[in-house]
């Protein structure tokens, strides 16, 4: 009961929860109810006025959720009985969930004289035929055969089961009573050992030993690392517009405080909850709550939406529906106007609103919403991608995302030339930041509306909010402060949010505010998109890359969204870091019946360099050599290499950057061991992957790629900055106030950044594409610029002081206020023209390279990673402390969208569920990584020496690129399984298919049975 209350939960929930709680709720997937149906326990139920009675755990459980106890009862105790006098008892539980810290049980085993299972059945079960078969059965291998067929038949599970995963489940079971065996064969050595007079334990294998252990019993050393960096001198000093097109690194080698690891200036008031959000907000005491009418079918025909019985309810002051705007007003959309703000004629998916309910509190909007009638017509949905294929259910706007370069069709006509056919599935990835989207409009004189918004993007916001109401932009001012992350998910899909807000303000004349409840949020906003690669790859038999062709399907969701510049990217970075003479590859963006799929941490990117993953690891098995030998002959060279989009690679460090990596991480000396380790273990397996990124930075779409800044320099000699971009997190604001107190040479503390406004700063782009730091630090640099030019002859006769100096200029009535402006140069792509015209698409590519061991649990999946050394070229970097901070964290959420992230939608694939159902729609059905999940050793190393003359103080963007590298681990999981498939008598360099996210499920299915036992 120990081990398992170990793993039960989180601590924080351990600290304040009780045992009884959890028996009570009877949870068919609890962890401790099966440990206490097998140990034969009962339950004490006591009430006032009544004497106790005792009820056995196995009669307590009634049905689901149903158990044997009045509501006038609580548990008083718990009882556990003692094994007789002089008997060996033998007591081992297990547990297997998609992580290991506050998760629920997949299923669960325990074995004595008696078992207990749960998440196999409504209630928590025992297998009485395995029981029967092992009552009086010597305690032996073949006996455990019996067993092991007998539970199949115990616990048989259909495909329709609630929670899917039958075969994994029904597997699982197999390999906790092999575990158990084991186990038990171990422990009786020792007694045999110890005391004379007991029977001789069977004999286990050294390399069966280790099937007894699992990650949960093992004490895991405290996660440790180090972080390596140097801080340059000299950089980039001056923007754009000041210097024009000759950007030399400027002479001046004090660059302070740019490149110290200075503290993210809010992460204090953030850690203590002294931060403010749009839901800490002080509110008017006449601000109304608003809560969607959200819809809950997939395609259906809208017959009616009835709101009577809704705008009856006392405290509802009105329901809004696509009745109270115009056809143009209600249409809204990113790119296209292809959603509507309120569905008024079909449905497209469930989760779309359909109506705001206005109440005086949030319990009666709630309420209300509950009482809104909507009479719907079904109509056939198209869930999956594949789905699409086969209905050819493509957007419009995609036709034109195709890219050729060379020959292709010549270079796998070549006689010698190694074809490799193939194709991977790769899931999709809620953003699950720490804040819901939430919005408050306050509405103002005449028709004046400001809008306090949790949004990436406050220039859509403003634009949003004005269309909806009729009303001009300059009405409207959105409002943030800072958002508790984004990571794309903010940058369009929070413009339904607070347009809604917005109406309703305007329309009432009062405040009106709506925080989404997780999952309305989770339902609501769409994901990373979904991806299906289909392949044929091509290379020499020296291993040189030949050719590619290549069709990538994305799931768009119900509307277009961002799905075509997010496939765009996808192709783009389908070559990874490899130089591919020969390159045919179209997208194709897949409208389906679920949420709408958005901008997520890398923008299509990462999808591309997996599906490039993919192919390589497929041609390194038909080629009989190691991935990571395959990669180093392919990476694209220092200068003179071109991409198959037709731009020219400069200055890149793939080729050293790899060296350096190999032999920091000594892959040599550790492939050996993992080589070794796999040898002499059956159960458990290691891999070791070492891989590159390139991502480029920009905005692909060229109009976005410009920036402002406001800077007002005080008579005290302090500084307000203000500028387009946004702070979620990711420290922007921290390192635009350094940059700002370089260029004017003044305290870093003398400068402040208050919030982000589309009434100091308009027209702003998103923040996103990793780019605002580029942005934004040189808007601000031109805006520093002009003022320093004003001050100049003030500063001389001050001496330098620059209090002094600026308090002269005041008197002598000099302007200490500047606008700054930036636009990238020489950039800009055009899908619409051919390879040869369409433009460079980059300013610059951001580099790196991770190495990553992890090491399986064959027989249930389980995976930790052991370490994980990653190194990145960042150029000068701004702020190390802060880029150290997002390698790391990109790292983990690569991990997770690789290894643990899966949304669930009804569909084929999840017959279990209603078509179109959304099932991970919170924290309990979906788990993004915990402390548990992140590498035991982890080491970040930035590049030393690698100037970007590109950019900002000549530092490299850093936001989305190294979130690939969390790949790494992936791709070392997918070299654990084909050892464990070698032992299962698969040739070595067999090629064998493993979809993202690699689950413990997907990784123990990969894995077929080589052994009766543990089948």
């Amino acid at each position: 009961m120990l081990d398992m209350i170990r793993w039960f939960a989180s601590t924080q929930i351990r600290n304040v929860a009780v045992l009884a709680g959890n028996i009570a709720t009877a949870s068919p997937i609890s962890d401790m109810n099966p440990v206490l149906l097998a140990l034969g326990a009962s339950v004490l139920l006591a009430s006032a006025g009544a004497p106790p009675r005792e009820v056995p755990v196995r009669d307590f459980f009634k049905s689901y959720r149903v158990v044997d106890m009045l509501p006038s009862e609580v548990i008083a105790a718990v009882k556990v009985p003692s094994p007789p006098p002089g008997a060996f008892e033998f007591v081992k539980s297990f547990k297997q969930a998609k992580r290991r810290d506050d998760d629920i049980s997949i299923a669960g085993a325990l074995r004595t004289v008696s078992t207990g299972f749960g998440g196999m059945a409504p209630t928590t079960v025992r297998a009485s035929r395995m029981e029967a078969v092992l009552e009086g059965a010597a305690f032996c291998e073949a006996s455990f055969e019996r067993a092991r067929a007998a539970l199949a038949e115990d616990l048989a599970l259909p495909e329709s089961v609630p929670g899917g995963m039958a075969a994994y489940r029904q597997t699982l079971t197999a390999s906790f009573l092999f575990k158990f065996y084991v186990g038990v064969c171990l422990d009786l050595a020792t007694l045999t050992s110890q005391q004379a007079g007991l029977p001789p334990a069977p004999p286990v294998s050294p390399s069966d030993a280790l099937a007894c252990r699992n990650f949960l019993s093992e004490d895991r050393p405290l996660s440790h690392g180090c972080q390596s960096y140097v801080v340059p001198s000299g950089g980039l000093q001056q923007s754009q517009v000041a210097g024009g097109k000759d950007h030399a690194p400027s002479a001046e080698s004090e660059r302070a405080p740019v490149g110290q690891p200075l503290v993210h200036r809010s992460a204090l008031d953030q850690c203590t909850g002294e931060a403010k959000y749009v839901d800490d907000m002080p509110q008017q005491r006449d601000t109304l709550q608003s809560v969607f009418v959200m819809s809950d079918r997939p395609h259906a025909r809208l017959l009616s939406v009835d709101t009577s019985a809704a705008e009856a309810l006392p405290g509802v002051v009105r329901v809004f529906t696509a009745a109270d705007l115009s056809e143009h007003e209600n249409a809204i959309g990113p790119v296209l106007h292809d959603e509507q703000l309120f569905r008024c004629k079909e449905v497209t998916s469930t989760g779309q609103p359909i109506g705001l309910v206005v109440a005086e509190t949030l319990e009666a909007a709630e309420r209300g919403a509950r009482l809104v009638k909507v009479t719907y017509e079904d109509l056939p949905p198209i869930i999956t991608i594949e789905d699409a294929i086969k209905a050819t259910n493509y957007h419009a706007k995609s036709d034109h995302l195709k890219i050729e370069d060379g020959d292709v069709d010549a270079a796998f006509a070549l006689p010698d030339t190694v074809i490799v056919e193939g194709e991977i599935r790769l899931g999709g990835q809620e953003h699950f930041y720490l804040e819901c989207n939430a919005a408050l409009a306050v509405p103002g004189e005449g028709d004046e509306l400001t809008v306090h918004v949790s949004s990436q993007t406050p220039m859509k916001t403003q634009k949003f909010a004005a269309h909806v109401c009729g009303i001009s932009y300059s009405k409207v001012v959105c409002r943030m402060k800072r958002m508790g992350g984004g990571f794309g998910g903010k940058e369009t899909r929070t413009v339904p949010v607070s347009s809604a807000v917005a109406l309703a303000a305007h329309r009432l004349k009062r405040p009106v505010k709506i925080s989404l409840d997780r999952d309305i949020d989770m339902w609501f906003t769409g994901t990373r998109h979904p991806f299906l690669g289909r392949y044929r790859a091509g290379a020499g038999p020296d291993g040189k890359l030949r050719a590619l062709d290549l069709k990538l399907y994305c799931n768009a969701g119900h509307s277009l969204d961002l799905s075509e510049p997010v496939m765009g990217r996808a192709l783009l970075h389908c070559d990874n870091s490899y130089k591919i003479p020969n390159v045919r590859a179209q997208g194709f963006i897949c409208m389906t019946n679920t949420a709408s799929n958005t901008a997520f941490r890398g923008f299509g990117g990462p999808q591309g360099l997996l599906v490039c993953e993919a192919y390589m690891e497929h041609l390194a098995s038909a080629l009989h050599v190691g991935t990571d030998e395959l990669r180093a002959r392919n990476l694209y060279a220092f200068e003179g290499d071109q991409t198959h989009f037709v731009q020219l690679m400069e200055r890149c460090p793939l080729q050293r950057m790899w060296r350096e990596l190999a032999e920091s991480s000594e892959l040599a000396r550790r492939s050996e061991e993992v080589r070794q380790f796999n040898k002499a273990n059956k159960w458990r397996k290691r891999g070791i992957a070492q891989v590159p990124t390139k991502f480029g930075i920009s905005f692909t779409a060229k109009f976005m790629n410009q920036a402002g800044a406001l800077v007002h320099v005080y008579t005290d000699g302090t500084v307000l900055v203000t500028h387009g971009g946004t702070e979620m997190g990711q420290g922007l604001h921290t390192k635009m106030m350094q940059v700002t107190a370089r260029a004017f040479g003044i305290p870093y503390e003398n400068v402040d950044i208050r919030e982000t406004a589309t009434d100091t700063v308009p027209n702003s782009s998103p923040t996103a594409a990793s780019a605002s730091s580029d942005l934004y630090g040189m808007a601000i640099l031109n805006a520093c610029e002009q003022i320093k030019g004003r001050l100049k002859p003030y500063l001389e006769k001050s001496n330098g002081d620059w209090k002094s100096g600026v308090t002269a200029a005041y008197f002598d009535r000099c302007d200490l206020s500047a606008h700054g402006f930036y636009a990238t140069d020489g950039i800009g792509y055009d899908w619409t023209k051919s390879p040869a015209e369409r433009g460079k698409p980059f300013h610059y590519f951001t580099f790196g390279a991770a190495c990553t061991e992890v090491e399986i649990d064959v027989l249930t999946g389980d995976m930790r990673i052991l370490r994980a050394d990653i190194l990145m070229d960042v150029g000068n970097s701004l702020n190390p402390s802060i880029d150290i901070g997002q390698i790391e964290g990109a790292f983990t959420q690569g991990v997770g969208w690789t290894m643990m992230e899966e949304t669930v939608w009804g569909s084929s694939e999840h017959p279990w569920l209603k078509p179109g159902v959304c099932f991970t729609r919170g924290p309990g059905n979906y788990k993004i990584p915990s402390f548990n999940d992140v590498p035991v050793d982890m080491r970040v190393t930035l590049v030393k020496d690698s100037a970007n003359p590109n950019a900002i103080h000549s530092s490299r963007a850093i936001g989305e690129p190294p979130f690939f590298l969390g790949a790494s681990a992936f791709l070392a999981a997918r070299q654990a399984i084909a050892s464990a498939r070698e032992d299962a008598g698969h040739p070595a360099f067999e090629h064998f298919i493993v979809d993202s996210p690699l689950t413990p499920e997907r990784i123990r299915i990969a894995r077929p049975p080589c052994c009766s036992s543990a089948a």
